[in-house]
């Protein structure tokens, strides 16, 4: 076993060439066990492993900076800087290996890598620093080809021609991001490069120069012709345009090619584009037939590849099924999503309304902005974003968006924490969307509240955000929906107790820590179910304070969102106390399964009823 002996890149160094194919070999083993058993990111750490090796190989990490756009396709790396018994142990589990870079974590890794774009642009930042020293050192960016058509990666591409003498960018291409890639730029790679012509000409061109006379003059003569064949058929030349020297496309999975490339590139002066073509999911059949399923999974069989299905009600299922509802009632209705119709659950309005239908890639400054064209032009989109990604585009939902009063509607999936941690969680955005004037906020309780809440978007006819957590309610009630009115709170069950105001689908474990408190306490809590963020039923907050504990919980920091809701409704208003539980936000939250996260930070309802069994029993404090 040559993994056995890598603790470090330089023992990757002094491992002899002949045994790096091997390596390979066990290092696309341990990411498919491991992946197996803790879930994680397979496809895309599957395609990166010669790329790599061959980096760590030829350049001197971290004396060199290392970072990777997105991060999800950085398990290689991690292995091979030391942390292969942890990443095999506790890859995503709490207070274990992280699943992207981390600088927190280790010297090797730059930064923080769960959001796309971002790798360019730091990257320059470093070659200016070491331009500025007169460093032989290198920056390298490897660049997912769906990270590319990122506003941010175009930006710093933009800038690489005066910063960038330092700078290496590996572009690896693999035509996929989560779903295929979309866009012209991705199309161009695609066609051109991996539909082969290029290759099969520069092959042909050089079988028919080599069978002359072989001198110098020939060589120069087959390197020329590659430059021109390459300028004209390549894009290349758009690079090149850009300041960078191009240089591919090579085979991203032929140890020999990228070293020997590598080797090269190492004495060059930036900025310089290497192009390696590499496949998703490599080394394992069934995530190379199925690259979006195999993207990033909970966990599968190891043998036959099957992964867990939740047939239960969920969110995401809930809200494609209300979109083809709506869509079917309106004409106009359009969807809009940035690389992630699957995740959102809109492959089956792709599929039944695919000219209503628009992915943009990874760039959702371009879908907000573009969804306020679609509401300009007459249509009602709506624009389906994990909430962690929508952090990106707050300032075009305000500009874009709230400022002209565009009727469009943001359904953000996945809003609250998430295992794959700090980059991921969705849990900060409420401070800034609550701010803007005329924005109506709503989180719906269950999976039928949010089909109602959809509709009720519909009617609206305002810029809304609807936003749920990733998963299921757990609501299994058939109870209807009480009929939805414009920043109103719905009283879910009504006592004389403390005033249990719940967030969302938090409105689950408001009625769990009642129930808690009446066996306990033997008191009888109100439960209310928020509904909206903003407006906020700030009348209904003063009518119950009055002489009772009010509580909050929500899935979100305990600054901006319903903590602070509640607590703006009460400051002038004499009531019994307040106490609200969420994510602290004065510390990062780490990344690990989300039961284990609530029980680390005190917000199952065990422990949110102790805290108020607690408040409940001490000396009575008079509060204004």
């Amino acid at each position: 076993m040559h993994l056995e002996k890598i603790k470090s890149p330089a023992d990757l160094r002094s491992l002899p060439a002949g045994a790096l194919e091997e390596l390979a070999g066990e290092l696309r083993e341990l990411v498919i066990d491991t992946v197996s058993r803790h879930g994680g990111h397979l496809g895309a750490n599957l395609g990166t492993v010669e790329l790599t090796i061959a980096l760590h190989r030829v350049f001197e990490i971290p004396e060199d900076r290392l970072l990777f756009d997105v991060g999800h396709q950085a398990y290689v790396h991690k292995i091979l800087t030391g942390r292969a018994g942890e990443f095999a142990a506790s890859l995503r589990q709490f207070g274990g290996c992280s699943g992207f870079p981390a600088g927190w974590e280790s010297r090797f890794d730059v930064g923080a890598a769960g959001h796309a774009g971002t790798a360019i642009s730091t990257a320059l930042g470093i070659s200016a620093v070491m331009m500025r020293e007169g460093s032989s050192r290198r920056a390298i960016a490897v660049v997912g080809d769906g990270s590319l058509n990122n506003g941010i990666s175009l930006e710093g591409l933009n800038n690489a021609r005066r910063d960038g003498r330092n700078l290496i960018v590996v572009l690896n291409d693999n035509k996929m991001s989560i779903s295929e890639n979309v866009g012209g730029l991705a199309n161009c790679l695609n066609r051109i490069i991996s539909g082969g012509f290029y290759n099969r000409t520069k092959a042909a061109a050089k079988r028919l120069l080599l069978s002359l006379p072989r001198h110098e003059k020939i060589h120069r003569v087959i390197r020329r012709f590659e430059d021109v064949l390459k300028s004209l058929i390549l894009p290349g030349v758009v690079f090149e345009e850009l300041g960078f020297r191009y240089i591919g496309p090579i085979n991203g999975h032929s140890l020999p090619d990228l070293l020997r490339t590598f080797e090269r590139v190492k004495g060059f002066e930036g900025p310089v584009l290497v192009h390696v073509l590499t496949e998703k999911g490599r080394g394992c059949e069934f995530a190379r037939l199925e690259p979006e399923r195999y993207h990033g999974v909970s966990g599968f069989d190891r043998e036959s590849g099957e992964i867990p299905v939740n047939n239960g009600p969920t969110f995401s299922k809930a809200f494609g099924a209300a979109m083809l509802k709506l869509a079917a009632a309106h004409r106009e209705v359009t969807a809009v999503s940035a690389a992630m119709l699957g995740g959102t659950g809109l492959n089956g309005f792709a599929d039944a309304h695919p000219g209503r239908c628009y992915d943009v890639g990874i760039a959702e400054e371009h879908a907000v902005a573009f969804s306020a064209g679609l509401a300009a032009a007459g249509m009602r989109p709506v624009c389906a974003v994990y909430a962690t990604f929508m952090q990106r585009a707050l300032d075009c939902v305000y500009h874009d968006v709230v400022l002209p009063r565009f009727p469009v509607i943001f359904a953000l999936d996945r809003a609250g924490a998430v295992e794959d941690g700090p980059t991921h969680h969705g849990i900060y955005d409420l401070g800034f969307l609550r701010a803007m004037p005329g924005l109506t906020v709503m989180a719906p309780r269950n999976e039928r509240e949010l089909d109602a809440m959809l509709e009720f978007a519909y009617v609206l006819a305002s810029p809304v955000v609807i936003r749920y957590p990733r998963g299921g309610s757990g609501d299994d009630s058939a109870c209807p929906v009480p009929p939805l009115e414009p920043g109103r709170a719905e009283v879910v069950v009504d006592g004389d107790g403390p005033v249990l105001w719940a967030m969302g689908a938090e409105t689950g474990t408001a009625l769990a820590v009642a129930a808690l408190l009446r066996q306990r306490c033997g008191v009888d809590c109100t439960v209310i179910n928020a509904r909206f963020l903003a407006p906020f039923d700030a009348e209904l907050a003063r009518r119950r304070a009055q002489g009772r504990l009010s509580v909050s919980m929500e899935d979100h920091v305990l600054s901006g969102g319903l903590a602070t809701a509640l607590s703006e409704a009460l400051e002038d208003t004499p009531h019994g106390g307040m106490l609200h539980f969420g994510w602290p936000a004065d510390q990062v939250i780490p990344h690990g399964g989300v039961a284990d996260l609530r029980r680390a930070f005190g917000l199952t309802p065990e422990a949110i009823a102790a805290k108020i069994a607690d408040r409940l029993s001490a000396p009575r404090e008079h509060t204004t």
